[in-house]
Protein backbone atom coordinates (compact mmCIF):
# COMPACT_ATOMS: atom_id res chain seq x y z
CA UNK A 1 0.00 0.00 0.00
CA UNK A 2 1.26 3.42 -0.75
CA UNK A 3 2.02 5.61 2.43
CA UNK A 4 0.23 8.26 1.40
CA UNK A 5 -3.06 6.32 1.63
CA UNK A 6 -2.34 5.07 4.96
CA UNK A 7 -4.70 5.72 7.77
CA UNK A 8 -3.98 7.04 11.11
CA UNK A 9 -4.94 3.75 12.57
CA UNK A 10 -3.13 1.92 10.17
CA UNK A 11 -0.01 3.88 10.47
CA UNK A 12 0.02 3.65 14.60
CA UNK A 13 -0.70 -0.28 13.80
CA UNK A 14 2.27 -0.94 11.83
CA UNK A 15 4.54 1.13 13.61
CA UNK A 16 4.87 4.00 11.43
CA UNK A 17 2.86 6.91 13.95
CA UNK A 18 4.31 7.24 17.59
CA UNK A 19 2.35 9.22 19.98
CA UNK A 20 4.94 10.31 22.75
CA UNK A 21 4.48 14.18 22.48
CA UNK A 22 0.78 14.30 23.81
CA UNK A 23 -0.92 12.74 27.22
CA UNK A 24 -3.63 10.09 25.94
CA UNK A 25 -4.78 10.96 29.43
CA UNK A 26 -8.15 11.63 30.24
CA UNK A 27 -9.83 15.22 31.15
CA UNK A 28 -7.63 17.68 32.76
CA UNK A 29 -9.46 18.92 35.75
CA UNK A 30 -8.90 22.43 36.84
CA UNK A 31 -10.61 26.76 35.89
CA UNK A 32 -11.62 26.40 32.27
CA UNK A 33 -11.51 22.37 32.01
CA UNK A 34 -15.05 21.95 31.72
CA UNK A 35 -18.16 23.64 31.32
CA UNK A 36 -18.95 27.05 29.77
CA UNK A 37 -18.19 28.52 26.38
CA UNK A 38 -14.89 27.11 25.41
CA UNK A 39 -11.57 28.72 24.06
CA UNK A 40 -10.00 28.76 20.60
CA UNK A 41 -6.79 28.39 19.74
CA UNK A 42 -6.32 28.78 15.98
CA UNK A 43 -2.36 27.48 14.50
CA UNK A 44 -1.82 28.02 10.88
CA UNK A 45 1.19 27.83 8.80
CA UNK A 46 1.89 29.45 5.63
CA UNK A 47 2.13 26.85 2.52
CA UNK A 48 2.20 23.42 4.90
CA UNK A 49 0.39 20.91 2.40
CA UNK A 50 -1.66 17.94 3.27
CA UNK A 51 0.75 14.93 2.75
CA UNK A 52 3.44 16.61 4.87
CA UNK A 53 2.75 15.20 8.45
CA UNK A 54 3.99 11.47 10.15
CA UNK A 55 0.04 10.63 10.21
CA UNK A 56 -0.60 11.19 6.70
CA UNK A 57 2.11 9.08 5.95
CA UNK A 58 4.98 11.03 5.41
CA UNK A 59 7.88 8.68 6.29
CA UNK A 60 10.70 11.57 6.45
CA UNK A 61 9.23 14.54 7.78
CA UNK A 62 9.41 14.61 11.62
CA UNK A 63 6.29 15.31 13.05
CA UNK A 64 5.55 13.46 16.37
CA UNK A 65 3.49 16.18 18.40
CA UNK A 66 1.46 16.36 15.38
CA UNK A 67 1.30 12.99 14.94
CA UNK A 68 -0.06 12.91 18.92
CA UNK A 69 -2.29 15.38 18.41
CA UNK A 70 -3.84 13.64 15.40
CA UNK A 71 -4.70 10.98 17.59
CA UNK A 72 -7.21 12.86 19.79
CA UNK A 73 -8.56 14.54 17.30
CA UNK A 74 -11.10 15.06 13.96
CA UNK A 75 -9.24 14.98 10.71
CA UNK A 76 -10.51 16.58 8.31
CA UNK A 77 -8.95 14.15 5.29
CA UNK A 78 -10.39 16.55 2.30
CA UNK A 79 -9.41 20.40 3.79
CA UNK A 80 -9.47 22.24 0.54
CA UNK A 81 -8.02 26.24 0.31
CA UNK A 82 -10.29 26.52 -2.30
CA UNK A 83 -7.92 29.97 -3.39
CA UNK A 84 -4.31 28.64 -2.90
CA UNK A 85 -3.06 31.48 -2.33
CA UNK A 86 -1.97 34.14 0.75
CA UNK A 87 -4.23 37.21 1.75
CA UNK A 88 -7.18 34.82 -0.34
CA UNK A 89 -7.18 32.44 1.78
CA UNK A 90 -6.77 34.51 4.96
CA UNK A 91 -9.92 36.91 3.69
CA UNK A 92 -12.35 33.94 3.40
CA UNK A 93 -10.73 32.30 6.78
CA UNK A 94 -11.74 36.11 8.58
CA UNK A 95 -14.96 36.13 7.18
CA UNK A 96 -16.44 33.31 5.88
CA UNK A 97 -17.49 34.35 2.45
CA UNK A 98 -16.41 33.60 -1.00
CA UNK A 99 -13.37 35.36 -3.08
CA UNK A 100 -16.22 37.12 -5.34
CA UNK A 101 -17.76 38.25 -2.46
CA UNK A 102 -15.01 40.01 -0.19
CA UNK A 103 -12.69 40.84 -3.50
CA UNK A 104 -9.86 39.42 -2.23
CA UNK A 105 -8.25 37.29 -4.96
CA UNK A 106 -4.91 38.50 -5.42
CA UNK A 107 -2.36 39.30 -2.87
CA UNK A 108 -1.61 42.60 -0.72
CA UNK A 109 -5.25 43.81 -1.36
CA UNK A 110 -7.07 45.55 1.60
CA UNK A 111 -9.89 43.44 2.89
CA UNK A 112 -13.11 45.56 3.55
CA UNK A 113 -14.84 45.92 6.65
CA UNK A 114 -18.36 45.21 5.44
CA UNK A 115 -18.77 41.29 6.46
CA UNK A 116 -18.93 40.59 10.59
CA UNK A 117 -15.63 38.70 10.99
CA UNK A 118 -14.95 35.87 12.70
CA UNK A 119 -12.99 38.25 15.75
CA UNK A 120 -16.13 40.61 15.72
CA UNK A 121 -18.63 37.39 15.98
CA UNK A 122 -16.41 35.90 19.31
CA UNK A 123 -16.15 39.47 20.71
CA UNK A 124 -19.72 40.53 20.19
CA UNK A 125 -19.89 36.97 22.60
CA UNK A 126 -17.95 38.34 25.14
CA UNK A 127 -14.47 36.53 24.25
CA UNK A 128 -11.10 38.16 24.31
CA UNK A 129 -9.90 38.03 20.44
CA UNK A 130 -6.13 38.36 19.80
CA UNK A 131 -3.71 37.68 16.33
CA UNK A 132 -0.20 36.65 16.23
CA UNK A 133 2.30 36.59 13.12
CA UNK A 134 1.40 37.19 9.82
CA UNK A 135 -1.68 39.10 8.91
CA UNK A 136 -1.28 39.77 5.17
CA UNK A 137 -4.97 41.47 4.49
CA UNK A 138 -4.07 45.18 5.16
CA UNK A 139 -3.08 45.62 1.44
CA UNK A 140 -1.32 49.01 0.00
CA UNK A 141 -2.49 52.36 -0.91
CA UNK A 142 -1.94 53.08 -4.24
CA UNK A 143 0.97 54.98 -4.73
CA UNK A 144 2.96 52.71 -2.68
CA UNK A 145 4.88 49.45 -3.64
CA UNK A 146 3.95 46.17 -1.84
CA UNK A 147 7.15 46.06 0.05
CA UNK A 148 6.06 49.13 1.40
CA UNK A 149 2.85 48.01 2.48
CA UNK A 150 4.51 44.67 3.62
CA UNK A 151 6.11 46.72 6.44
CA UNK A 152 3.60 49.46 7.36
CA UNK A 153 1.85 49.83 10.34
CA UNK A 154 -1.94 48.02 10.96
CA UNK A 155 -4.00 50.79 12.87
CA UNK A 156 -6.74 49.14 15.05
CA UNK A 157 -9.73 50.03 12.89
CA UNK A 158 -7.94 47.75 10.54
CA UNK A 159 -7.59 44.61 12.69
CA UNK A 160 -11.50 43.32 11.77
CA UNK A 161 -12.02 43.01 15.54
CA UNK A 162 -8.82 41.19 16.92
CA UNK A 163 -7.73 42.86 20.55
CA UNK A 164 -4.34 41.72 21.62
CA UNK A 165 -2.12 42.59 18.33
CA UNK A 166 1.39 41.34 17.60
CA UNK A 167 1.63 41.21 13.80
CA UNK A 168 3.25 42.18 10.63
CA UNK A 169 1.27 42.26 7.07
CA UNK A 170 3.97 39.80 5.83
CA UNK A 171 7.41 39.07 6.05
CA UNK A 172 9.54 36.15 5.07
CA UNK A 173 12.86 36.82 7.21
CA UNK A 174 12.74 34.30 9.91
CA UNK A 175 15.50 35.30 11.63
CA UNK A 176 14.82 39.04 11.70
CA UNK A 177 11.28 39.31 11.67
CA UNK A 178 9.45 42.47 12.10
CA UNK A 179 5.84 43.15 14.13
CA UNK A 180 3.78 45.81 16.04
CA UNK A 181 2.14 45.89 18.71
CA UNK A 182 -0.57 48.55 19.80
CA UNK A 183 1.73 51.37 18.32
CA UNK A 184 3.86 51.97 15.28
CA UNK A 185 6.48 51.65 16.74
CA UNK A 186 8.97 48.67 14.89
CA UNK A 187 9.49 45.65 16.94
CA UNK A 188 11.30 42.30 15.89
CA UNK A 189 11.04 38.98 17.12
CA UNK A 190 13.71 37.37 19.09
CA UNK A 191 15.52 34.24 16.83
CA UNK A 192 13.34 32.44 14.75
CA UNK A 193 10.08 34.12 14.75
CA UNK A 194 8.07 30.93 14.55
CA UNK A 195 9.44 29.86 18.35
CA UNK A 196 9.30 33.58 19.26
CA UNK A 197 5.53 33.55 18.35
CA UNK A 198 4.60 30.63 20.11
CA UNK A 199 6.10 31.33 23.11
CA UNK A 200 4.38 34.71 22.88
CA UNK A 201 0.69 32.68 22.70
CA UNK A 202 1.91 30.70 25.12
CA UNK A 203 2.06 33.98 27.39
CA UNK A 204 -1.47 34.99 26.17
CA UNK A 205 -2.87 31.30 27.11
CA UNK A 206 -1.53 32.10 31.10
CA UNK A 207 -2.64 34.94 31.50
CA UNK A 208 -6.43 34.49 29.98
CA UNK A 209 -6.83 31.14 31.30
CA UNK A 210 -9.26 32.45 34.04
CA UNK A 211 -10.55 35.24 33.02
CA UNK A 212 -13.32 33.76 30.44
CA UNK A 213 -13.24 32.76 27.19
CA UNK A 214 -11.04 33.63 24.48
CA UNK A 215 -10.02 33.09 20.83
CA UNK A 216 -6.10 33.50 19.75
CA UNK A 217 -4.78 33.22 16.12
CA UNK A 218 -0.93 32.42 15.80
CA UNK A 219 0.05 32.59 12.14
CA UNK A 220 3.26 31.06 11.64
CA UNK A 221 5.02 32.81 8.33
CA UNK A 222 7.29 29.13 7.64
CA UNK A 223 7.11 26.47 6.08
CA UNK A 224 7.40 28.69 3.42
CA UNK A 225 9.78 29.97 1.78
CA UNK A 226 12.96 31.13 1.90
CA UNK A 227 13.55 27.11 3.05
CA UNK A 228 17.33 26.67 4.60
CA UNK A 229 16.64 29.40 7.39
CA UNK A 230 14.99 27.39 10.32
CA UNK A 231 17.38 26.88 13.75
CA UNK A 232 20.21 24.78 12.59
CA UNK A 233 19.06 21.78 14.95
CA UNK A 234 16.26 21.72 12.46
CA UNK A 235 18.49 22.11 9.54
CA UNK A 236 20.59 19.17 11.02
CA UNK A 237 18.05 16.34 10.78
CA UNK A 238 17.62 16.23 7.03
CA UNK A 239 21.64 17.42 6.47
CA UNK A 240 21.23 14.30 3.53
CA UNK A 241 18.71 15.45 1.24
CA UNK A 242 19.39 12.35 -1.42
CA UNK A 243 17.93 9.95 1.46
CA UNK A 244 14.81 12.01 1.30
CA UNK A 245 11.58 10.55 -1.19
CA UNK A 246 10.39 12.37 -3.67
CA UNK A 247 6.40 12.00 -4.88
CA UNK A 248 6.54 10.12 -8.11
CA UNK A 249 5.00 12.92 -10.13
CA UNK A 250 8.39 15.22 -9.61
CA UNK A 251 9.78 14.82 -13.12
CA UNK A 252 13.24 12.80 -13.14
CA UNK A 253 14.87 15.76 -14.26
CA UNK A 254 13.88 17.85 -10.65
CA UNK A 255 14.17 15.85 -8.11
CA UNK A 256 17.29 16.45 -6.87
CA UNK A 257 15.85 20.00 -6.86
CA UNK A 258 13.13 18.64 -4.92
CA UNK A 259 14.93 16.93 -2.38
CA UNK A 260 16.75 19.91 -1.50
CA UNK A 261 14.14 22.21 -0.93
CA UNK A 262 12.44 19.40 0.89
CA UNK A 263 15.08 19.49 3.10
CA UNK A 264 14.79 22.81 4.22
CA UNK A 265 10.68 22.39 4.06
CA UNK A 266 10.89 19.67 6.72
CA UNK A 267 13.42 21.51 9.01
CA UNK A 268 10.65 24.03 9.08
CA UNK A 269 7.89 21.74 9.63
CA UNK A 270 9.84 19.92 12.57
CA UNK A 271 10.46 23.32 14.54
CA UNK A 272 7.00 24.27 14.33
CA UNK A 273 5.64 20.91 15.60
CA UNK A 274 7.72 21.73 18.56
CA UNK A 275 5.63 24.32 18.77
CA UNK A 276 2.64 22.92 18.95
CA UNK A 277 3.90 20.44 21.45
CA UNK A 278 4.84 23.51 23.61
CA UNK A 279 0.86 24.83 23.04
CA UNK A 280 -0.77 22.06 23.74
CA UNK A 281 1.55 22.08 27.09
CA UNK A 282 0.44 25.14 28.00
CA UNK A 283 -3.03 24.82 27.50
CA UNK A 284 -2.48 21.34 29.90
CA UNK A 285 -0.68 23.32 32.62
CA UNK A 286 -2.97 26.23 32.19
CA UNK A 287 -5.91 23.60 33.30
CA UNK A 288 -7.80 24.49 30.02
CA UNK A 289 -7.08 21.64 27.45
CA UNK A 290 -10.21 19.89 27.79
CA UNK A 291 -12.37 23.23 27.17
CA UNK A 292 -10.29 24.57 24.39
CA UNK A 293 -10.99 24.03 20.93
CA UNK A 294 -7.46 23.65 19.36
CA UNK A 295 -6.96 23.67 15.53
CA UNK A 296 -3.98 23.09 13.27
CA UNK A 297 -4.32 23.77 9.70
CA UNK A 298 -2.56 26.09 6.88
CA UNK A 299 -3.15 28.53 4.37
CA UNK A 300 -2.49 26.33 1.08
CA UNK A 301 0.35 23.67 0.19
CA UNK A 302 3.19 23.65 -2.21
CA UNK A 303 3.95 22.54 -5.56
CA UNK A 304 7.79 21.76 -4.62
CA UNK A 305 8.17 20.38 -8.70
CA UNK A 306 5.22 18.01 -8.63
CA UNK A 307 3.92 18.27 -12.17
CA UNK A 308 7.08 20.74 -12.29
CA UNK A 309 5.30 23.31 -10.73
CA UNK A 310 6.23 25.55 -7.79
CA UNK A 311 4.43 27.49 -5.26
CA UNK A 312 0.78 27.37 -4.88
CA UNK A 313 -2.14 29.18 -7.12
CA UNK A 314 -2.39 25.54 -9.06
CA UNK A 315 -5.52 22.80 -8.72
CA UNK A 316 -3.26 19.93 -7.98
CA UNK A 317 -3.59 18.36 -4.06
CA UNK A 318 0.10 19.38 -3.40
CA UNK A 319 -1.11 23.59 -3.99
CA UNK A 320 -4.68 22.95 -2.38
CA UNK A 321 -4.82 20.57 0.32
CA UNK A 322 -4.04 21.14 3.58
CA UNK A 323 -4.14 19.72 6.80
CA UNK A 324 -7.08 20.19 9.54
CA UNK A 325 -7.24 18.68 12.55
CA UNK A 326 -9.99 19.89 15.27
CA UNK A 327 -9.39 18.71 18.71
CA UNK A 328 -12.01 19.64 21.15
CA UNK A 329 -11.63 16.98 23.94
CA UNK A 330 -14.71 18.25 26.29
CA UNK A 331 -17.48 17.90 23.66
CA UNK A 332 -15.32 15.50 21.40
CA UNK A 333 -13.76 13.63 23.90
CA UNK A 334 -10.03 12.08 22.67
CA UNK A 335 -10.51 9.09 20.90
CA UNK A 336 -9.34 10.48 16.96
CA UNK A 337 -11.64 10.22 13.73
CA UNK A 338 -11.70 10.96 10.31
CA UNK A 339 -13.95 13.01 8.34
CA UNK A 340 -13.16 12.60 4.44
CA UNK A 341 -16.10 15.22 3.36
CA UNK A 342 -14.27 18.18 1.75
CA UNK A 343 -14.34 21.48 3.69
CA UNK A 344 -13.64 25.03 2.23
CA UNK A 345 -11.82 27.52 3.64
CA UNK A 346 -15.49 29.72 4.15
CA UNK A 347 -16.72 27.14 6.22
CA UNK A 348 -14.16 27.16 8.69
CA UNK A 349 -15.44 30.40 10.52
CA UNK A 350 -19.15 28.88 11.01
CA UNK A 351 -18.13 25.92 12.10
CA UNK A 352 -15.86 26.78 14.94
CA UNK A 353 -18.40 29.58 15.78
CA UNK A 354 -21.13 26.87 15.92
CA UNK A 355 -18.66 24.90 18.17
CA UNK A 356 -18.16 27.51 20.11
CA UNK A 357 -22.37 28.22 20.56
CA UNK A 358 -21.55 31.60 19.18
CA UNK A 359 -24.30 32.98 16.25
CA UNK A 360 -22.85 32.87 12.76
CA UNK A 361 -23.20 36.16 11.09
CA UNK A 362 -25.76 36.85 8.43
CA UNK A 363 -22.86 37.78 5.80
CA UNK A 364 -20.98 34.62 6.28
CA UNK A 365 -21.40 32.61 3.26
CA UNK A 366 -19.72 29.06 4.10
CA UNK A 367 -21.23 26.17 5.84
CA UNK A 368 -21.62 25.70 9.71
CA UNK A 369 -20.32 21.89 10.12
CA UNK A 370 -20.09 21.43 13.82
CA UNK A 371 -22.99 19.22 13.49
CA UNK A 372 -21.18 17.50 11.58
CA UNK A 373 -17.89 17.44 13.52
CA UNK A 374 -19.94 16.36 16.60
CA UNK A 375 -21.65 13.35 15.06
CA UNK A 376 -25.15 14.20 15.42
CA UNK A 377 -25.78 14.96 11.45
CA UNK A 378 -24.21 13.34 8.75
CA UNK A 379 -21.31 14.91 6.01
CA UNK A 380 -23.09 16.06 3.44
CA UNK A 381 -20.95 18.37 1.39
CA UNK A 382 -20.21 16.39 -1.75
CA UNK A 383 -17.71 19.11 -3.02
CA UNK A 384 -15.23 21.96 -2.16
CA UNK A 385 -15.14 24.90 -4.70
CA UNK A 386 -11.75 25.29 -6.04
CA UNK A 387 -10.80 28.48 -8.09
CA UNK A 388 -8.34 31.40 -9.43
CA UNK A 389 -10.10 34.28 -10.45
CA UNK A 390 -6.88 36.47 -11.26
CA UNK A 391 -3.37 34.31 -11.44
CA UNK A 392 -0.60 36.57 -10.32
CA UNK A 393 3.01 36.93 -9.42
CA UNK A 394 4.61 33.53 -9.48
CA UNK A 395 1.84 32.12 -11.65
CA UNK A 396 1.17 35.28 -13.52
CA UNK A 397 0.13 34.78 -17.24
CA UNK A 398 4.10 34.87 -18.47
CA UNK A 399 4.88 31.99 -16.73
CA UNK A 400 1.89 30.00 -17.66
CA UNK A 401 -0.59 31.46 -15.18
CA UNK A 402 -4.57 30.83 -15.99
CA UNK A 403 -8.15 31.21 -14.38
CA UNK A 404 -9.74 28.32 -13.47
CA UNK A 405 -12.45 27.14 -11.41
CA UNK A 406 -13.34 23.49 -10.25
CA UNK A 407 -14.43 21.06 -7.71
CA UNK A 408 -12.84 19.15 -5.33
CA UNK A 409 -14.74 15.91 -3.79
CA UNK A 410 -13.50 13.05 -1.62
CA UNK A 411 -12.24 11.24 -4.55
CA UNK A 412 -12.03 13.53 -7.79
CA UNK A 413 -10.62 16.89 -9.18
CA UNK A 414 -12.41 18.32 -11.92
CA UNK A 415 -11.41 21.75 -13.45
CA UNK A 416 -12.10 24.11 -16.40
CA UNK A 417 -10.31 26.82 -17.48
CA UNK A 418 -11.49 29.68 -19.74
CA UNK A 419 -11.32 26.92 -22.58
CA UNK A 420 -13.20 24.38 -21.37
CA UNK A 421 -12.84 21.08 -19.55
CA UNK A 422 -9.26 21.12 -18.21
CA UNK A 423 -8.40 18.45 -15.70
CA UNK A 424 -10.22 15.31 -14.30
CA UNK A 425 -8.81 12.95 -11.52
CA UNK A 426 -9.58 9.84 -10.25
CA UNK A 427 -8.14 10.67 -6.31
CA UNK A 428 -8.16 7.41 -5.60
CA UNK A 429 -6.87 5.51 -8.23
CA UNK A 430 -4.61 7.72 -9.07
CA UNK A 431 -3.12 9.66 -5.49
CA UNK A 432 -0.23 11.36 -7.53
CA UNK A 433 -2.38 12.72 -10.27
CA UNK A 434 -0.58 11.43 -13.37
CA UNK A 435 -3.32 10.83 -15.46
CA UNK A 436 -5.89 13.26 -16.65
CA UNK A 437 -9.11 11.68 -17.93
CA UNK A 438 -10.15 15.15 -19.47
CA UNK A 439 -12.60 14.78 -22.41
CA UNK A 440 -11.92 10.71 -22.66
CA UNK A 441 -14.99 9.36 -23.99
CA UNK A 442 -15.17 6.34 -21.44
CA UNK A 443 -15.14 8.89 -18.86
CA UNK A 444 -17.67 11.38 -20.34
CA UNK A 445 -20.33 10.66 -17.64
CA UNK A 446 -18.40 10.97 -14.43
CA UNK A 447 -17.13 14.37 -16.31
CA UNK A 448 -20.82 15.85 -16.87
CA UNK A 449 -21.85 14.78 -13.60
CA UNK A 450 -18.70 16.75 -11.62
CA UNK A 451 -19.80 19.90 -14.40
CA UNK A 452 -22.89 19.56 -12.66
CA UNK A 453 -21.76 20.17 -9.43
CA UNK A 454 -19.26 22.85 -10.28
CA UNK A 455 -22.00 24.83 -12.17
CA UNK A 456 -24.05 24.45 -9.28
CA UNK A 457 -21.03 25.86 -7.01
CA UNK A 458 -20.71 28.90 -9.24
CA UNK A 459 -23.95 29.65 -9.55
CA UNK A 460 -24.45 29.71 -5.13
CA UNK A 461 -21.62 32.12 -5.32
CA UNK A 462 -22.31 34.24 -8.26
CA UNK A 463 -19.44 33.12 -10.16
CA UNK A 464 -20.06 33.86 -13.89
CA UNK A 465 -16.13 33.11 -14.31
CA UNK A 466 -14.82 36.26 -16.23
CA UNK A 467 -11.15 36.91 -17.30
CA UNK A 468 -9.18 38.12 -14.53
CA UNK A 469 -8.25 41.80 -15.95
CA UNK A 470 -12.09 41.87 -15.77
CA UNK A 471 -12.19 41.51 -12.27
CA UNK A 472 -8.81 43.67 -11.48
CA UNK A 473 -11.19 46.24 -13.54
CA UNK A 474 -14.22 45.83 -11.37
CA UNK A 475 -12.34 45.59 -8.09
CA UNK A 476 -10.54 48.99 -9.19
CA UNK A 477 -7.16 46.68 -8.70
CA UNK A 478 -3.55 47.99 -10.09
CA UNK A 479 -1.53 44.56 -11.26
CA UNK A 480 1.85 44.76 -8.89
CA UNK A 481 4.02 43.81 -11.82
CA UNK A 482 6.32 41.88 -9.30
CA UNK A 483 6.13 37.94 -11.05
CA UNK A 484 8.90 37.04 -9.02
CA UNK A 485 7.57 38.07 -5.48
CA UNK A 486 4.48 36.47 -3.48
Amino acid sequence: MDRGTLSRRELLKAGMMSVPALSLAGPSLGAGGSGGRPNLVFVFADQWRAEATGYAGNRDVRTPHLDALAAQSVNFTTAVSGCSVCSPYRASLITGQYWLTHGIFYNDKPLGNKATSFAQAYVQAGYKTGYIGKWHLNGHPKGSTMAQGRSAFIPPERRQGFQFWRVCECTHNYNHSLYYGDTPEKRYWEGYDAIAQTHEAQRYIREHARTGPFALFLSWGPPHSPLGTAPEKYKALYAEPDKLQVRPNVPASQRNAARQQLAGYYAHMAAQDDCIGEIVQTLRESGIEDNTIFVFTSDHGDMLLSHGHTKKQKPWDESIRVPFLLRYPAKLGRQGREIEMPINTPDIMPTLLGLSGVTVPATCEGKDFSGVVTGDEAPDNEAALITLPVPFHQWSYTRGGREYRGVRTTRYTFARDLKGPWLLYDNVKDPYQLDNLCNKPEHAELQRRLDGILKKKLRATNDTFLTGPEYMKMWDYDWDGSDGRT
